[in-house]
């Protein structure tokens, strides 16, 4: 069964498999709806998702609104470091962030739920990406805030990261309007 560890943000966990190896290799259980609930996390996904990125690239920071998406996230190949960025209005966390290393090595995933960006970096040669969703993406609510927003400081630990031009031209957590999560 999976370690289910709360970090500084109240909902962002980080899971850590059971991972039962041996010579010929390794199984872990990724997701377990009766273990999830049990640790008060979502036990329905409704939507996966894969990237490929390359070292240095930073994608990021994005979220859903108003229909939020909580997101689990694992690294099946390289390592990431994956950020959320608490931005529910009125939340005592409004603005604070955490920030994990997933990587195929550790097995570690991070769930990030509904009301917080989202954002990960490359720090390996490439890094295959996967995250399941709570809610089905809908392109007109996409949304995002700066990576690099001085007010928030997340420290990314990429120089010069290989970002796009909607992340570089996302706006600042302060310009953002209030967003609850229902």
């Amino acid at each position: 069964m999976a370690e289910f560890k709360t970090t500084a943000l109240e909902g962002v966990t980080l899971v850590v498999p059971a991972v039962h190896g041996d010579d010929r290799g390794f199984f872990m259980e990724t997701y377990n709806a009766r273990d999830f609930a049990a640790a008060g996390l979502p036990g329905e996904f409704v939507q996966d998702n894969h990237s490929r990125s390359s070292k240095g690239v930073l994608r990021g920071l994005h979220f859903q609104y108003p229909t939020w998406q909580g997101k689990l996230v694992r690294c099946l190949e390289g390592e990431i470091y994956d950020v959320a960025v608490d931005i529910r209005d009125g939340s005592p966390t409004f603005g604070q962030w955490v920030g994990e290393y997933l990587s195929s090595d550790n097995k570690h995933q991070l769930y990030v739920p509904p009301g917080f960006a989202h954002g990960f970096c490359v720090t390996s040669d490439m890094a295959d990406v996967s995250y399941k969703c709570t809610s089905l993406y809908v392109p007109a609510e996409d949304a995002g805030m700066a990576w690099n927003d001085p007010d928030v400081g997340v420290k990314w630990p990429v120089d010069n990261p290989l970002t796009s031009d909607k992340d570089n031209n996302a706006p600042l957590l302060k310009d953002l309007k209030p967003m609850t999560v229902s």
